[in-house]
């Protein structure tokens, strides 16, 4: 049986479109939230949703995650509200989930319990940045045992070799980074997208997405014409933030997005 991540590549390939793939952090501004807001990104057009498990210290995180992983951590929430939650969402909610987080957590937590969980709750896929596929091997074992997607990013300073190895360890999709550094909303794209593009292209038949920096209508659209999805983060949580204290935060969230898809004004 397919899993859901590559069901819904497949059902995109066969439209003739590309994903756009929303993050948003966990329980920012709170868990409530997050769940209507998985929802309005999902009407919105979203055809993945990344879920980032508040850290206390995320190196890979610009400012504006950085507050957010902040603002969430504030509730003390545990991993196990997190995958309750998304279990809440996966009763609403189509489009597959992706967790995203750092490795401590999840050891804390115990990675086989972990899988057994996360599956349970209703995630397609997993990404921990910190996690090197090197180091990966039982943890990609737990999860795929478990029907569960290991994503690993790849960057434009990766080797062939590396590569290689990342598109060979990944399930799902392979995550391009646009850049070096940590994540935060940027002008414009990199030009070295293209050729590391390229480079994994020759590594995997997978589908690539595109983030770090994507803010844009206009960057969205160029990422689309060259990979199979575009991840956009710090501009969404970005609008979280400034209207957190909004009733109609979720709405206007969700009308950022259809603006990012080119399908409003915003």
């Amino acid at each position: 049986m397919m899993r859901a991540i590559a069901q819904t590549f497949e059902e995109l390939k066969a439209r003739k479109s590309k994903a756009f793939i929303p993050f948003i952090t966990s329980g920012d501004p709170d868990l409530e939230t997050t769940i209507s807001l998985v929802d309005e990104l999902e009407r919105a057009g979203a055809s993945i949703v990344e879920l980032g498990i508040p850290f206390s210290d995320p190196l890979a995180d610009g400012p504006t995650i950085q507050r957010s992983s902040e603002r969430a951590l504030s509730h003390g929430y545990r991993l196990s509200d997190h995958l309750d939650a998304i279990r809440r969402m996966r009763s609403r909610t189509a489009a597959p989930l992706v967790i995203f987080s750092y490795f401590n957590p999840i050891l804390q937590y115990g990675v086989e319990r972990f899988a057994a969980d996360a599956h349970a709750a209703g995630a397609s896929g997993v990404l921990v940045t910190d996690l090197t596929p090197e180091e990966s091997g039982e943890f990609r074992e737990c999860l795929d045992g478990r029907q569960l997607d290991t994503i690993f990013l790849v960057a434009p300073t990766s080797s062939p070799e590396r590569a290689e190895l990342i598109s060979r360890c990944s399930r799902g999709f392979v995550y391009l980074v646009s850049r070096t550094g940590v994540t935060g909303a940027r002008q414009e794209l990199s030009n070295s997208i293209l050729p590391t593009l390229e480079r994994i292209r020759r590594c995997t038949g997978l589908p690539v997405a595109v983030g770090f920096g994507i803010s844009s209508p206009e960057q969205v659209r160029a990422v689309w014409e060259v990979a199979d999805g575009a991840v956009v983060g710090s501009a969404i949580v970005s609008q979280i933030e400034s209207c957190r204290d909004s009733k109609d935060m979720v709405s206007k969230v969700g009308s950022f997005c259809r603006w990012l898809r080119g399908e409003s004004d915003g």
